[in-house]
Formats: C-alpha cells, structure tokens, sequence
C-alpha cells in the first residue's frame, strides 16, 4: 500500500476510495509533503465536482408550465356527450395529474436539495480532517491509553488516528470527549472499522485538555458512562 498511497490522492480528493484506502490514506497523509501539496492542488477542483454530479436544480416556472399544459387539456371532449359532462371529469384528471407531477417535482427537488447539502458536509468534513494532518505546524500528541495518535493544528482543530479498534459492537458506539479540568464535552460519534480510524473531533481543544474516547449506547449520552479505552496525554 505504502509504494503506490501516493496515487490516491485524486481519489481521495473526488471520494472515490473505499473505507479502508481512504483510512490508510489519511493515516499516510500527515507524514507526506507531497501528498499534503497535491491534495491541496485538488480540493477546488473536487468541490466543483461534487456539485455538478448533483445535476441542475429544477426552473422556479416548470410547475407553472405543468399547470399551463394541464388547463389546456380541457378544449379535449368526446364527441355524442354533452361538453358540460365530459369537460368537468376531464379538468378535474388533468389537475390531479398536474398536482402528482408538481408533488414530484417538489419532492424530487427537496431529495436533490438534502442530497447536496449532505455532500457538501461531508466534503466540509473531510477536508477540516485532511487540513488538520497536512499542517506541518499541528502537533502530534501521544496516547496513554489506545494505540494511536492525536494531531492538533495550532487553532485547535483536532484529529484522533487510532489503529486495531474494532468496530463498535451492536447497539453501541465510540464516542469522543474533551475534557478539561475533569469535565468532558461531547466531541462526536464514529462507528469504528477494522484497520485504522481516522476522525475529526468537534470542538476546538486546548493547551492542557485530554481527548478520550469511551464505548456507549448507539446515538450517545451527555456524560461518559464507561471508563475510556482512549486517552491521550494532556495537550
């Protein structure tokens, strides 16, 4: 993996790696100049891509379009029926297809709406992960507890590296603290993989604070319930 990582970058830059490649990847990426720089060279260009895949959205006249053609359907009568009888039944089918089609419409474009912002954060928050392990001034923190590392960039932002944590088990979750002074705040779930995890903490953490990481229910809690399995040295 080592002698061809370097060729993942336009990969990982487009999100186009599996887990386990994009994992190695930005494990690989704080100690590698070049990758830092070619990454970087990418991350317009992905942002681009990422929006135009989306497609276009919808024209703020195609309902008004669909009802135009709808209320011209009602010059169609059968003929050996009065025009009064049949027009009514008619009108009435065009303008529930119409409300079908414009109901389409607006759902399709709401998905289209929550399927880009859902890109859009996810490209946000691999590039804030890549950003913190390609800047040479961040510091790397050891861990007492877990094997791994923790890399924070000098405004704060940081990265957990963890290696051989299996995946939580069912119903439950891994979840990340920043504790400072002995109170810990909530800092983010992941699910953990087989190999090497790397996730960005939320929050920003400070000279001092400790980043640990404990085993809870599915969807979190406020207070850690379990003594942690990650902890790193104080910042």
């Amino acid at each position: 993996m080592e002698t061809g990582i370097h060729e993942l970058t336009a990969g990982y830059a487009l999100d186009a790696l599996d887990p386990e490649e994009r994992r190695a990847y930005e494990a690989h990426l704080s100690g590698c100049d070049q990758c830092r720089e070619e990454l970087t060279s990418f991350w317009e260009t992905t942002e681009a891509l990422a929006v135009a895949a989306s497609g276009p959205a919808p024209s703020p006249d195609l309902r008004e379009r669909i009802l135009a053609g709808a209320r011209a359907e009602r010059q169609v009568v059968v003929p050996f029926e009065s025009r009064q009888g049949r027009s009514v039944p008619l009108l009435a089918a065009a303008a529930a297809a119409a409300a079908v089609v414009a109901l389409g419409v607006g759902l399709w474009a709401s998905r289209l709406s929550n399927d880009l912002d859902d890109a859009r954060s996810a490209l946000e928050r691999e590039r804030a992960t890549a950003a913190v392990l390609a800047d040479p001034s961040a510091r790397t923190v050891g861990l007492q507890a877990g094997d791994g590392r923790l890399v924070v960039s000098p405004d704060g932002q940081a990265v957990l590296v963890l290696d051989g944590l299996d995946p939580a088990p069912e119903g439950k979750t891994y979840e990340m603290w920043i504790i400072e002074d002995g109170t810990a705040a909530r800092a983010g779930l992941f699910p953990g993989h087989d190999g090497t995890d790397v996730v960005g903490l939320d929050g920003a953490v400070a000279a001092g604070d400790v980043v640990a990481v404990t085993v809870e229910n599915e969807g979190g809690v406020d207070a850690p319930s379990s003594t942690p399995i990650v902890a790193s040295a104080p910042v």
